[in-house]
Parts: C-alpha cells; sequence; structure tokens
C-alpha cells in the first residue's frame, strides 16, 4: 500500500493584479490510500486547482507552510518530472497542446522513463496495451498519430488524458475536473477509465463540482474544501446533499464565516 500525505499546507500565489502574493490554500489536511478514491468538492476559488497543481510541483505556487509526503518522504523539493516518475499523474483541467508530438511517441516516451534504461517496454506490449485501451474508451486508432491534443475537441482531451492515465499506470492520480464539458456519453467512457484502473495499487482524487460524475465513479471519500482548507470529510451521501443544498447550507452548519464566490 502507498500513502500520499498532505500536512497543514498552506500555499500562496503571485497576484497580478495587485502585484503581490495571496494566500489560497491555508492549511489543508488529507490522506489519500492507493485502493481508495477521494473526491474533493468546493465552490469555486476555494482553492481545488491550487492543491492539484501543488502536489504535482507547479514552481508558480509556492509552499509556505506544511509538507506533501509520498510514503512518507517529502516530495516538495523534486521537480515535476520526479513526482511523475515516483507515480503521481495530473489529468488537468485544461491539457495542452504540443504540435509535433504524437500520442503514440507520447506514451511509448513517458512509459519508458519510468522504467530501467535497459529495459524499454517492448513495442508489441506497448501496441497490444494501447489498442486495448483505445477500445475501452472508444477512441479511433487514428488519434495516437495526432499531435498531442493538438486540435482536439473538449471530449477528446478528457478521453486522452484518461488514456494517458491507463497507460501510465500511476499510484495515484490527481483528476481536475475530468468531467468539465463533457455530454453524457463521453462522461459514461471517461468513467469506465478511471473504474478500470480501480484496485490495490491505484489511488485517485477527484476535484469536481458536480454529483454526476460521482453517480459513475463512487468515491470512498469526499472531502468539501472552503476558504482554502477542508471543512468536513464523509462518504458518497455529502456530495449528494451539497448537489440537493448547495454550500451555504453546510458553511453556517459549521459556522464558518467564509463569502461564497457566486453569492452577491
Amino acid at each position: 500500500m502507498s500513502v500520499l500525505e498532505i500536512k497543514d499546507l498552506h500555499v500562496e500565489v503571485k497576484d497580478d493584479e495587485k502585484k503581490k502574493m495571496k494566500e489560497i490554500l491555508k492549511g489543508v489536511n488529507l490522506t489519500l490510500k492507493t485502493g481508495e478514491i477521494h473526491a474533493i468538492m468546493g465552490p469555486n476559488g476555494t482553492g481545488k486547482s491550487t492543491l492539484s497543481e501543488t502536489i504535482m510541483g507547479n514552481p508558480h505556487y509556492h509552499v509556505t507552510q506544511g509538507d506533501i509526503l509520498l510514503n512518507g518522504e517529502s516530495i516538495l523539493s523534486m521537480p515535476v518530472d520526479e513526482r511523475a516518475r515516483k507515480g503521481l499523474f495530473l489529468a488537468m483541467q485544461y491539457p495542452a497542446e504540443v504540435p509535433g508530438v504524437t500520442n503514440a511517441e507520447f506514451l511509448r516516451t513517458t512509459i519508458n522513463v519510468r522504467r530501467p534504461k535497459n529495459d524499454p517496454m517492448p513495442i508489441t506490449e506497448f501496441l497490444k496495451e494501447l489498442d486495448k485501451n483505445l477500445d475501452l474508451l472508444d477512441m479511433n486508432e487514428a488519434m495516437t498519430e495526432r499531435y498531442l491534443n493538438e486540435g482536439f475537441s473538449g471530449g477528446e482531451k478528457k478521453r486522452n488524458e484518461i488514456l494517458q492515465l491507463l497507460m501510465i499506470k500511476p499510484q495515484f492520480a490527481i483528476l481536475d475536473e475530468i468531467d468539465s464539458g463533457l455530454d453524457i456519453d463521453a462522461l459514461k467512457v471517461v468513467a469506465r477509465g478511471v473504474n478500470a484502473m480501480r484496485g490495490d495499487n491505484f489511488g485517485s482524487l477527484i476535484i469536481t463540482h458536480y454529483q454526476r460524475l460521482l453517480n459513475y465513479i463512487v468515491p470512498d471519500v469526499v472531502h468539501v474544501m472552503m476558504g482554502g482548507r477542508v471543512v468536513k470529510d464523509g462518504g458518497p451521501e455529502l456530495a449528494k446533499r451539497l448537489e440537493n443544498e448547495g454550500y451555504a447550507g453546510l458553511r453556517d452548519e459549521l459556522g464558518l464565516h467564509i463569502k461564497l464566490v457566486d453569492e452577491d
């Protein structure tokens, strides 16, 4: 079993408008183990995406206090590529386009950099695994020869992120709003891919605004973030409550003095 721990995490980012640093995360605590699916929900601007970017090591996010531990080892000083080799994976809300690099080239290179230099994945094994996962995600083989995310629709980008997940097989995947902009059919396909990864050697932290995704990927634990902190934990029923009641009721119940972004 592997463990990813976020301990009293405080994070600042540069506020370009005010030309100074702004604290976004204000003491996040969370423990994720392989074999578990966790979901994070919360109003806009509460720090959910900041948490995902910080876990992966985006240098624009500055940790001022706390730690992130992978199997007891701090990863704060590790660059993004080293964190990825250690077994972390981030499916971003807006994946970048990479002209000149095909999907197949990207996937095979990413898989091989995690393996010993003298033991690359055999091409026949790679193609067999690729074909299996393309079928699972209802993706055309022609997608593998297209440049990474270039000209892809939103739904194609999301499927492609899940294809990467299935091929790379990380220990922990942070999935940032993978349901954003998907119709119901595409949502089911993406969920099918994530559920195919479930097991003792895989854990995931899913960031979402909507219960509808959690109808297809049922989480073991749901966390609610407000004001840069995790303020409540629960099971799948907590997500259903938020879908029905919104965040204001929970905020008032907990006695939190936090203004929700969508309030006047």
